[in-house]
């Protein structure tokens, strides 16, 4: 049995090292795209519209960069840590296998044990969902062709609509009472008060949190 100072220095420094490097390549990776699309086709948005765009993200998904780290870490371990956050997924996805490859071996969460299970359990989700991902989107493009273009249409104009809408009904599943709260706040914000998109998501992000907040410290939640 080796000790945790042991294990720390034969799996957790290579995976810092490792994790570190792949994350910088993924994050460098992710430009080739859009830089082919400039030079070759001369497409690029405006800054201030990519601005905005970025800012719309930034107030949607900008408190999950502190808050999925600190409150995903003791169930991934370091090394899923990494992979979830390369992969994505993590909630939906990576969390559950996990959680579940854990149990099912029965390991003691937080132990070098589970580090080791987790990241099998991580890395097992992640090849069968790039597998069946690819055949998907294969597949997909070829049925697209195949639609009629009313239907063909629809999926391009509310397939993101509908995946968020799906979001939704998952974690309303979770947690009715904050779906309650949530519902309401983006249609009054939009219909009644007419503020523009970008406003909306901030006050009903931030709104849904702030009033989640006060039911579950008056312990109404």
């Amino acid at each position: 049995m080796i000790t945790r100072e042991e294990f720390a220095k034969i799996w957790d420094e290579p995976i810092v090292k490792l994790g570190t490097i792949t994350l910088i390549v993924a994050v460098v990776f992710s430009f080739p795209p859009s830089l082919y699309l400039y030079f070759k086709y001369g497409v690029f948005p405006p800054l201030p519209l990519a601005l905005k765009a970025w800012g719309m993200i930034a107030t949607i998904f900008g408190a999950f960069y502190i808050v999925e780290p600190i409150s995903y870490y003791p169930i991934l371990g370091l090394s899923g840590t990494y992979m979830s956050f390369l992969a994505g997924n993590i909630s939906n996805l990576r969390l559950p296998c996990s959680a579940m490859a854990q149990e099912v071996v029965g390991v003691e969460p937080a132990t070098p044990e589970a580090e080791i299970i987790s990241t099998l359990g991580i890395a097992g989700s992640i090849i069968i969902n790039v597998i069946f991902l690819t055949v998907g989107a294969i597949a997909g493009f070829a049925l697209l062709r195949l639609f009629p273009q009313a239907v063909a249409d629809a999926l391009k104009n509310y397939a993101a609509a509908a995946i968020f809408g799906a979001v939704y009904g998952q974690f309303s599943l979770r947690y009715p009472k904050v779906a309650i709260i949530a519902l309401p706040i983006p249609l009054i914000v939009i219909g009644l008060l007419k503020f523009p998109a970008w406003s909306a998501i901030a006050i009903s992000v931030f709104g849904t949190i702030g009033i989640s907040r006060w039911l579950y410290v008056s312990k109404k939640l």
